[in-house]
């Protein structure tokens, strides 16, 4: 097998001129580098990446957590991640929590127990006594789309709360009042937000809360799916519907599909994260749109950079959302009183 003794032999230098050319550890001059280089080439000496890996403690290696791979939405954080990494010569791990805190807390375990440089987390029940781990070997956290109090760690978020605000806003912009709340998780940030975001709006508007219009989904197709049937069994039912996600607001539709309610005639839905599928529903899907590269790719660029530059102070990200508009939603009809119960 050639060694980097071979090669050194071959360039006619030491061998300590040939890891310098190798990891870029210090200045050779460009001929005595390019003499090194063709040695290499001839030789077919490839450098044991693993071996300096562990002598420098560097794997190159990031650790990607998400609770859902199917979740369209963190497939595009995922791809996102895996690009800037990439183009930087970082390999990504990625594990699929499914939702388990339990299965998630098992992840980080493996990851960091195969020496992960770092780690991007999209917590999905994990408390902060979770990564104490990776605070105590000094892996350095990143966590995207969620909370978790009490963890020093960047954070790279959507403004969630305002997500909630701005659609009900839009909702009640058209002359709907009794506007209903698929809601996530509210054990989660995401969940929990977007649902104050939802209240603040009709406390705005001097609307009473009222307890029946929010039903709790799971991020799911079929929570969104089981939520709007409990909706449309109401003696009064809504009008409208803010589901806390896409997924969930896809499978209100197929409720309201079911029920023969018309979209948006007999009831306005409106998702939030904007998955690509979200334009391509009938009718197209008005949504909240998330900027989910950015927030995939900020993640990864301020976990790179923390590994230059482990002593700078922990920062937490806020990217704006919107709305936008589709097909879902139209302005509060009389049509609707023909519609299964009252509905005003």
């Amino acid at each position: 097998m050639t060694t980097i003794r071979d090669v050194a032999q071959r360039a006619g230098v030491s061998q300590s001129t040939v890891s310098h050319v190798i990891n870029n550890t210090r200045y050779v001059r460009p001929e005595v580098a390019r003499r090194v280089r063709q040695a290499m080439a001839e030789l077919h000496y490839t450098p044991n990446r693993l071996a300096r890996s562990l002598r420098r403690k560097v794997s190159h290696t990031i650790g990607l957590i998400t609770p859902d791979n199917a979740n369209p939405f963190f497939a595009q954080v995922a791809q996102a991640v895996e690009e800037v990494c990439f183009q930087q010569e970082y390999t990504v791990l990625l594990g699929n929590a499914a939702g388990d805190p339990d299965r998630e807390l098992r992840y980080i375990q493996v990851m960091l127990e195969k020496q992960v440089d770092g780690l991007i987390v999209a917590a999905s029940g994990l408390r902060s006594e979770h990564l104490q781990p990776a605070r105590l070997g000094h892996t350095p956290v990143v966590l995207v789309d969620r909370e978790l109090p009490d963890l020093e760690a960047d954070r790279v978020l959507a403004d969630h709360r305002q997500g909630g605000r701005l659609a009900t806003e839009y909702l009640l912009g058209l002359g709907h009042r009794r506007i209903a709340c698929i809601a996530g998780p509210p054990d989660l940030s995401t969940g929990s937000e977007r649902l104050a975001g939802y209240r603040d709006a009709l406390a705005a508007a001097q609307i009473p809360p009222d307890d029946t219009l929010v039903i709790q989904g799971a991020f799911n197709l079929d929570s969104g799916y089981q939520a709007m049937r409990q909706l449309l069994a109401l003696d009064n039912p809504p009008t409208a519907v803010f589901a806390a996600n896409d997924q969930m607001a896809i499978g209100a539709l197929r409720a309201l599909w079911e029920a023969e309610i018309p979209v948006p005639e007999g009831c306005s839905v409106v998702g939030y994260d904007d998955i690509p599928l979200a334009a391509y529903t009938r009718p197209p899907l008005t949504t909240v749109h998330q900027p989910v590269t950015e927030l995939g790719r900020l993640a990864a660029q301020i976990l790179l950079a923390r590994l230059t530059d482990p002593e700078q102070p922990a920062r937490r990200h806020l990217l704006p959302v919107t709305l936008v508009e589709r097909a879902s939603c139209a302005p509060l009809s009389r049509s609707v009183s023909s519609l299964p119960g009252e509905r005003l």
